[in-house]
């Protein structure tokens, strides 16, 4: 039986699958429509593609390192639940391991294979075997002389709520010792970049458009205001620029002196949290039932 595109669309809004998975269901079962539904269900791919939608902001940062180069990878689960099966602690755990060996693109690490098939079709299966809808969303990869992780609110070794890589030059051994510490720091300050030469541009004229229309509302004169913009851009500076901030170790000193006073150079991170940026779809209980009840 010849296989329409019109056959293909039906199963697709049926099922939610995609348009191969939905063509080879057809093709497969001559184009008895309800037996292809059936073979989708079989296969875990009508099962994991209605889940999609749903809104998938929990989950777990991986870390992993070697030699000179570290990752972190965020897999997003749809409740915090999920975060502490073992089946998806050990997903995340080869997923980071596999994105060691791609560029850093997420896109090409779900085509790269783990376990003999790609990391997308492996978190397609996992869908349908744990219950619940899966994002594999970000990566980072940093590379340098020494890389140090550190993971804050561990589930289990190497993941956790929020992943840290630091990347330092100097002598190793002092570069672990300082480098857990400046993680640590990281974790807590979530700074904006590494140093004010990194910083947007468009955050920076923001903050500093701000400042000055509160300088000039004091009615001060324009060199004394000029003076204040300047003093107040420092201190911005300050706040959310890794080097320039103060250690929480030691406040005392920079985050940059207490490298230097360790005889190491930090030279890059990556900080990833757990949902950061996803807007969670929120409902209060009368609506739930109302939407329940209109068949929603």
């Amino acid at each position: 039986m010849a296989i329409t595109a019109a056959m293909v669309k039906e199963l697709r809004e049926t099922t939610g699958a995609g348009m191969m998975d939905a063509k080879k269901a057809l093709t497969e079962n001559n184009g008895d429509m309800e037996a292809a539904v059936d073979w989708l269900r079989t296969k875990g791919l009508a099962k994991a593609a209605k889940k999609s939608g749903r809104v998938a902001a929990e989950g777990l940062v991986g870390v992993s390192v070697t030699d000179g180069k570290g990752v972190a990878v965020e897999l997003n689960s749809e409740t915090d639940f999920v975060a502490k099966n073992a089946d998806f602690q050990q997903l995340v755990r080869e997923i980071a391991d596999v994105a060691l060996t791609v560029d850093e693109d997420v896109e090409v690490l779900k085509q790269t294979h783990l376990n003999g098939r790609p990391v997308a079709d492996v978190l397609t299966d996992a869908i349908a075997r744990i219950g619940e809808n899966m994002t594999l969303r970000r990566m980072h990869i940093l590379e340098g002389d020494t890389i140090v992780s550190y993971v804050h609110n561990a589930a289990a070794e190497g993941m956790g709520r929020i992943g840290v890589l630091v990347s330092l030059n100097g002598p190793k051994d002092k570069a672990e010792e300082i480098g857990k510490q400046i993680a640590m720091h990281i974790a807590a300050t979530s700074p904006a970049s590494l140093s004010e030469a990194d910083l947007d541009p468009a955050l920076v004229e923001r903050e500093k458009a701000v400042l000055s229309e509160q300088a000039r509302e004091s009615g001060k004169p324009e060199a004394v205001i000029e003076k204040m913009i300047e003093g107040r851009m420092g201190k911005f500076f300050e706040e959310v620029t890794l080097l320039n901030q103060k250690f929480v170790i030691n406040p005392d000193v920079t985050v940059a002196q207490a490298a230097k006073d360790a005889g190491v150079e930090v030279t890059g991170y990556a900080r990833v949290a757990v949902g950061e940026g996803i807007e969670k779809k929120e409902e209060d209980f009368a609506a739930e039932v109302a939407k329940t009840l209109a068949g929603g």
